[in-house]
């Protein structure tokens, strides 16, 4: 199987679970093998969006057999019942179908775009498609699944709810290639020091308690 996110960071909590972990030197941003509950799976992440995410992905196929891809990581609520580090299983994303897994998280439909939904508005706009969650990778992995006639997976942990806006607009925090810039966030937090600094670093917190609920979960699934 192979597992794809956006930052290294998603993993954290799924390789704390690994009983073996054997990196790779591909030209990605992250990659690695890992070994589960015996068996061995392909974890990789590129940045953000649906073209860094496809790279990664082709990437991968171009160096091991896939039995099944899974689309994983952070995501953002647009069903308000949505709750930080809940687990989110998609059953769809943007119309195409993803296999069910686990029995304990919560299920909906998944909008994948090519930017941060950063505003409680934008959320609520959203929402009105009829999707439960978004995030920026998901559909790319799902469109070359289809393609490849392979099992898909979406399964997600939730970082911030459809109530709540991003302490930054990280859509302009992006590089020529896609990927966040650490510079950018950094200057953009400076010029609001006492507001966004305080922010991000709960941001910061409730992400690293969502990547070890989302590995958790992952290490219990069987696939």
């Amino acid at each position: 199987m192979a597992f794809v996110a956006a930052e290294a960071r998603e993993f954290s909590g799924l390789l704390r679970n690994a009983e073996k972990i054997v990196k790779l030197d591909w030209p990605l941003d992250f990659a690695s093998k890992v070994w589960l509950n015996g068996r061995m799976a392909v974890l990789v992440a590129n940045g953000p969006g649906p073209a860094l995410a496809g790279e990664a992905v082709d990437t991968l196929k171009e160096r091991e057999e896939i039995t099944a891809l899974v689309s994983t990581g952070f995501c953002g609520a647009l069903n308000p019942a949505l709750q930080p580090c809940d687990i989110f299983v998609a059953t769809e994303v943007n119309g195409i179908a993803s296999c069910p897994a686990g029995s304990s998280a919560k299920t909906g439909k998944l909008l994948s775009i090519d930017r941060v939904a950063s505003t409680q508005s934008e959320k609520t706009d959203l929402r009105t498609m009829g999707a439960d969650a978004v995030e920026m990778e998901a559909a790319a992995i799902a469109q070359r699944a289809q393609q490849w006639n392979v099992p898909f997976y979406c399964i997600r942990v939730v970082t911030d709810t459809a109530a709540e806006s991003l302490p930054l607009d990280f859509n302009r925090m992006r590089d020529a290639e896609g990927r966040f810039s650490r510079a950018r966030i950094l200057v953009a937090a400076c010029k609001r020091p006492g507001v966004v600094f305080p922010e991000l670093i709960k941001l910061n917190r409730r992400c690293n308690d969502a990547a070890k609920a989302l590995g958790d979960f992952i290490a219990g699934c069987r696939f």
